[in-house]
């Protein structure tokens, strides 16, 4: 028997299912459309939180992900982002240069030795004219390379610089204060972040190391504040509410078990309160994961203009 067309098939079928009032098969649906990745149209850094974010328990100032809890302890080097995999000091820095700077997109920023990578630095290329250095590339990679006491940069080269847990690694602190003042405009400013596991700074009893093998020359304290004025700095210590809270108590100890390497005592005794400024209550503190208050300390420091 000859076999009948495709075609025919098919029209014989539809008429068979008039003919007897069988349904037609259901369309396939069309798949959804894929989300566009965070980093490739994220809104801007000073964009409102939505209702959503709002609600949320914890919030990615990042990449704006949200969720119950961030992955892992309570700690300056964790509370993971699971989407942007930003730790709790990545996004404390992010906060205060947005908390403390008029919207600025398209503003000149150098960040040295992101911890973050190519989504990151995707992100941060679309919010402003971003570039991201290193000096030792074995330990990070950076689009360019620049030693902070020789930057290879003309004067009042940026409006913004975030230095994250770099200047311990530098042996001469004053060249590179020197070398930042020098590129950044009038105006400009620098987030400084280092570890500040004691009150007053000191070079390392023995030979130090962090996770990425760069030797550390200085532990810094307190009275970094000091330094960064003598050098041309209008500065401001940014904390969180719980560490002020804490110094205004009275209590020589925190209240509850400390990491190790955090001196806290010598930290309470070094603190100088008047150079302190509060740049999250404990709701933003909560929020972003910025637990136990005593880990988060952000250097503000202004060029005059």
């Amino acid at each position: 028997m000859a076999t009948r067309p495709a075609s025919l098939r098919s029209t014989l079928g539809r008429v068979r299912r008039r003919l007897t009032g069988a349904p037609a098969a259901p369309a396939t649906p069309a798949p959804e459309p894929e989300a566009p990745h965070w980093s490739e149209a994220p809104p801007s850094p000073w964009a409102p939180r939505t209702p959503a974010e709002d609600a949320a328990a914890v919030w990615c100032n990042i990449c704006r992900w949200t969720g119950d809890a961030f992955a892992g302890r309570f700690h300056s080097e964790a509370a993971n982002c699971p989407q942007c995999g930003s730790i709790s000091r990545d996004r404390y820095l992010f906060h205060c240069y947005v908390a403390r700077t008029p919207e600025s997109l398209g503003a000149r920023v150098l960040e040295t030795s992101p911890r973050l990578g190519e989504d990151y630095r995707q992100a941060m290329g679309q919010w402003f004219d971003y570039t991201c250095s290193d000096y030792d590339e074995r330990a990070h990679r950076g689009a360019v390379q620049l030693d902070l006491q020789a930057i290879d940069r003309p004067d009042e080269s940026f409006d913004a610089i975030l230095t994250p847990h770099v200047l311990e690694h530098v042996p001469e602190t004053a060249r590179a204060l020197d070398e930042i003042h020098r590129v950044l405009a009038p105006g400009g400013r620098m987030y400084l972040q280092v570890p500040v596991l004691q009150g007053r700074t000191a070079p390392p009893v023995e030979p130090e190391f962090h996770g990425d093998h760069t030797p550390v020359f200085w532990r810094f304290g307190f009275d970094l504040t000091a330094t960064l004025r003598d050098h041309g700095f209008t500065t401001s210590l940014l904390a969180t509410d719980g560490w002020l809270s804490h110094l205004g108590s009275g209590a020589s100890e925190w209240p509850d078990t400390t990491s190790g390497e955090f001196d806290v005592t010598s930290m309470t005794a070094g603190a100088i309160r008047d150079d302190l400024e509060s740049v999250a209550d404990d709701a933003t503190a909560n929020r972003l994961g910025l637990l136990p208050a005593y880990m988060f300390l952000t250097w503000e420091c202004i060029k005059a203009g």
